[in-house]
């Protein structure tokens, strides 16, 4: 019984989630934006979350020219289809309308060489990737261990290190890609404009200041207070409130 209301009550869920969706997509269309964002939102609070639902919030935004909010959920649909070009390239546009000109540090050397190999795929098909190697390897052991000709023996043999090379990497990766997005802390600056101190506490000495729609990195929590990064490496304190962190 306990499991036919569970069905039910999720059916529900989903119907309504669906329902404001619809809603959500019919206002846009329209041009009533705040009214698309309500029932978009909507669909975020029956637990409901999709890259396209926040694309589509991000977009309501963008039109309302509220900054912070279109690049927050722009972000969001990120961290869902890191590999959208269509959410990339909004993402962009709304960037320009930052006060804030922030220029990233590029990589170089060998490290910039391994990020950008990790950055080919998503942890997940890293994953993916690994488990095929897996299975055509041991697909190799299988012909290896039957295989009576000296020829196929050594192809199979040769093949099987072959594989178990390519393993290793793609696990590797997997595992890289897994860490820095544990590790990556992305947030965006809510606040019209927020002081960036040097230390932990009000009376310290304002390092610079940040507008509006800025992302940062947390790197570290202090009770109100989060130590922040800038993509150019600048780092300093703002206070929690005046930040909204895109994976909570």
């Amino acid at each position: 019984m306990k499991k036919i209301i569970f069905i039910v009550l999720l059916t529900t869920q989903v119907i309504f989630a669906q329902s404001g969706f619809d809603k959500g997509n019919h206002l846009y269309q329209r041009g009533k934006y705040e009214k698309a964002v309500f029932e978009y939102e909507s669909v975020l609070k029956t637990n409901m979350q999709s890259a396209e639902l926040y694309f589509n919030i991000a977009n309501c935004y963008y039109k309302l020219n509220k900054v912070a909010p279109a690049i927050y959920n722009y972000e969001k649909a990120l961290i869902l289809n890191p590999n959208d070009s269509e959410i990339l390239n909004n993402l962009k546009f709304a960037q320009k309308l930052n006060i804030d000109e922030v220029k990233e540090v590029p990589k170089v050397g060998f490290s910039k060489m391994i990020y950008d190999f990790t950055s080919t795929f998503h942890y997940n098909t890293w994953a993916w990737i690994s488990i095929g190697f897996s299975a055509v390897f041991l697909l190799f052991f299988i012909g290896y261990y039957f295989s009576q000709i000296t020829l196929s023996k050594r192809i199979f043999f040769f093949g099987m290190f072959s594989l178990l090379f390519l393993l290793l990497i793609s696990v590797s990766a997997a595992i890289s890609k897994k860490n820095d997005f544990e590790n990556d802390r992305p947030a965006v600056v809510f606040a019209e404009m927020v002081l960036v101190k040097s230390e932990p506490q009000k009376a310290s000495n304002t390092v610079f200041t940040l507008h509006e729609g800025t992302k940062v990195f947390v790197l570290e929590t202090l009770e109100n207070w989060k130590k922040i990064q800038l993509i150019d490496g600048t780092e300093g304190w703002i206070e929690s409130s005046a930040i909204k962190e895109v994976k909570n």
